[in-house]
């Protein structure tokens, strides 16, 4: 059966330029320069306001195209463009998959995640869970992986965050239209929607199947609001993270069960079955009621379903991990208990913690790690932890063995590598660099960098983050009725020739936000130092029912707008991928402090060292493992202190140290000619170190070598 993706898009092109079209839908635009100059040459100021070429293409005006067409370099840029894309999804193309492991004939990994993070237009991502799930969808694009996802299409996405002027948090959530944007829903031959049933307590819930294109990768989405289904089981898709615990359980029952029916409907039979993180667990159970309807024991499904299973946690802490309340599982569960014929009651015992403990939730990360034959944590130091908490639920795991590996995450070098340093790179190193993402000898050429052209490159990045920043900065003092000349001043806020730091993530409490400003006036000392100043710039979210995180939102946005460290501290509203990206490439130096080990892994300061960032972090989560005394700092001796006060206050202390002692004199000292060249070798170490060792081409590579084509294999045999 031929199930494809119907063009919905009222979208008119001329037929010379109608491979437009296919260049919309497709997400590798998203991380090729070349694409996203194209679309904007089309019209600027539309591109300016939708960055989604589909919207663009819908809006665009019919007299734009003759123009366009007699426009020489344009079209030039355009058959360009087309034949690098078609170059790019070529089957016959020599992709590492190719190369190394020819002889494949299994079929494709399966992924599932609850998020997938790949641009700012497409709001179905909070933060770094979804953001490593879109890198690894394109890293699994470029390197030629039969891989496909499966996730859910929220239809008001995650929250968008406006601050008020007392420094409140406010939750804004957008309505998407799906028809403009990038997606394209799937019909059945006889061109009806295809849909699948879920069941749930007295009902079924149905959910239209959209299909998202990343490169060679398709993703499956999933979207409960549609007419078939009852007004109140319609918003099952509508938030991501809702707070809900009853809401948030359908919601994990529909990607997880609900995504195995859309790949049946599908035909597609995946070799491997991945779940990124515990929100998607549900599908073992699905997985293991086909297995049994087809008349295998329960047990032989289990184990069948285990042997070509892949579970990757990313919670370091134990309640951090996705638990629900025993009676509402139970009550969700009994239908497919009763499918199988076996009691609720067994399919129970898979969510225990602790096996045959009472008065326990039902816990979706160690559902995952029973049935799978290969778990693993996002860090060398996260993985440790990981097999403290959870050795235990390993048959036959002694204290000594680590049943859970680690596998450090790793970063869409193309998506985050910002323009003018790609193109330097691509100018002196080489336009193939992406051939070569694993090569650490490759990549040592960065150390040949002209200081001069580096830092031109650097300061052009950073020139264009702070434009974008006082951008917002001026909307946000608009909206609270600030005055004509306070708005003025935000243009000549933030000077390219300070020294400038980036904190940027989830507000989560555990992420110590406010760590720096434990000796506030301290801190004021170091950074008001009219020789020697410094900026901060602050980002992030907390989650709707994180209080506590808010409140630090409220803290530090009082402390950037109404404190005498106003100009030298900024919150930046509305975190998302698109401020994340000029971030990281425009800032000196990535500040992360989280409270270790609670870090699983972090990748912000990854994306910010491949442009020549320089990091100031926690012995936490992947930092350890690239820290190597050059390419960045170390805050803390490496004491752990089981007094949390005591822990901040040592760690508080070691950042001032550093910062007075080591980051800024490296920034403002020896300069040669205006350019401050140690700080220079600084930004090259960290290239050169980072880039190979932390792209997210290395980390599927780790996964199809230890985990994926191992399970394949298993499931073969």
């Amino acid at each position: 059966m031929s199930i494809e993706p119907t063009p919905v898009a009222d979208i008119e092109v001329p037929d010379e330029l109608s491979r437009l079209q296919d260049l919309a839908y497709n997400m590798w635009w998203s991380w090729t320069p070349r694409a996203r100059t194209l679309f904007s040459s089309i019209d600027k100021q539309l591109w300016a306001i939708y960055r989604n070429p589909v919207q663009l293409l819908i809006n665009i005006e019919r007299h734009r195209w003759p123009a366009l067409m007699d426009d020489g370099a344009f079209m030039s840029d355009y058959r360009r463009v087309i034949r690098d894309f078609d170059r790019y999804l070529n089957p016959e193309a020599d992709t590492w998959f190719r190369r190394n492991c020819g002889g494949y004939k299994g079929g494709p990994v399966a992924y599932f995640s609850t998020e997938f993070g790949l641009h700012e237009s497409l709001g179905i991502y909070a933060g770094g869970l979804g953001v490593l799930s879109g890198d690894h969808a394109k890293a699994a694009s470029d390197i030629g992986l039969p891989f496909i996802g499966v996730g859910l299409l929220y239809r008001n996405g995650y929250f968008r965050q406006n601050v008020d002027p007392d420094g409140r948090q406010h939750h804004l959530y957008s309505e998407y239209d799906f028809y403009r944007l990038p997606l394209r829903p799937l019909h059945t031959p006889t061109g009806r929607d295809l849909v699948v049933s879920v069941d749930f307590p007295g009902r079924e819930v149905m959910a239209r199947v959209w299909q998202l294109t990343v490169g060679r990768v398709k993703l499956y989405l999933l979207d409960t609001d549609i007419p078939e289904n009852d007004p109140a089981d319609r918003p099952i898709t509508s938030q991501l993270y809702v707070r809900g615990r009853d809401m948030r359980l359908c919601q994990e029952l529909m990607l997880g069960v609900g995504g195995v029916r859309a790949l049946r409907e599908l035909r597609i039979q995946p070799a491997v079955w991945h779940m990124n993180e515990g929100h998607s667990a549900f599908l073992l159970i699905e997985r293991v009621k086909d297995l049994v309807r087809e008349g295998q024991s329960f047990a032989a499904a289990a184990e069948a379903v285990r042997k070509n299973t892949i579970f990757t946690t990313h919670t370091p802490v134990p309640a951090g991990n996705e638990a629900f309340d025993y009676g509402l599982v139970e009550k969700y569960l009994a239908v497919y208990a009763k499918a199988m014929s076996v009691d609720v009651g067994q399919l129970m015992e898979w969510g225990k913690s602790y096996p045959g403990g009472g008065g326990q939730p039902f816990n979706l990360t160690a559902l995952a790690i029973r049935l799978s034959s290969y778990a693993n944590a996002v860090s060398k130091l996260h993985g440790d932890v990981s097999n403290d908490m959870w050795r235990h639920l390993v048959p036959d795991a002694s204290p000594d063995k680590k049943p859970i590996k680690a596998i450090t995450n790793g970063v869409h070098v193309a998506t985050w590598l910002g323009h003018d340093i790609r193109t330097l790179v691509e100018e002196r190193i080489g336009i193939d660099w992406q051939e070569h993402m694993t090569d650490k000898a490759y990549w040592q050429a960065v150390r040949n960098l002209g200081d001069d052209e580096l830092w031109e490159a650097h300061m052009s990045q950073k020139n264009r983050m702070m434009r974008l920043i006082r951008h917002r900065l001026v909307e946000q003092f608009a909206r609270h009725g600030k005055s004509p000349d306070e708005m003025r001043e935000v243009g000549r806020m933030l000077d390219p020739n300070v020294l400038t730091i980036g904190f940027a993530r989830r507000f989560a409490t555990y992420k110590r936000a406010g760590l720096i400003f434990q000796d506030y006036n301290r801190l004021r000392g170091i950074i008001t130092n009219p020789e020697h100043p410094v900026q901060i710039i602050f980002s992030g979210k907390a989650h709707p029912a994180d209080q506590p995180g808010q409140d630090l939102v409220r803290h530090i946005v009082n402390i950037a707008f109404h404190s005498e460290l106003r100009g030298k501290i900024f919150f930046v509203e509305d975190y998302d991928i698109r401020i994340a990206r000029h971030l990281v490439q425009g800032v000196e130096v990535w500040l992360n402090t989280p409270r270790r080990p609670r870090e699983a892994s972090g990748t912000s300061g990854m994306k910010a060292a491949m442009n020549g960032g320089v990091n100031l972090s926690v012995a936490d989560g992947w930092w350890p493992e690239a820290a190597n005394g050059s390419n960045g700092w170390t805050i803390g001796d490496g004491r752990q202190f089981n007094n949390e006060e005591m822990q901040d206050y040592e760690d508080s202390a070691s950042f001032y140290h550093l910062l007075e002692t080591k980051v800024i004199p490296l920034y403002y000292g020896n300069r040669k000619k205006g350019l401050p060249v140690d700080w220079i070798a600084a930004m090259k170490e960290s290239m050169a170190t980072i880039i190979p060792a932390f792209s997210a081409a290395r980390m599927l590579e780790e996964y199809c070598q230890g985990a994926y084509l191992p399970a394949a294999q298993r499931a073969q045999a």
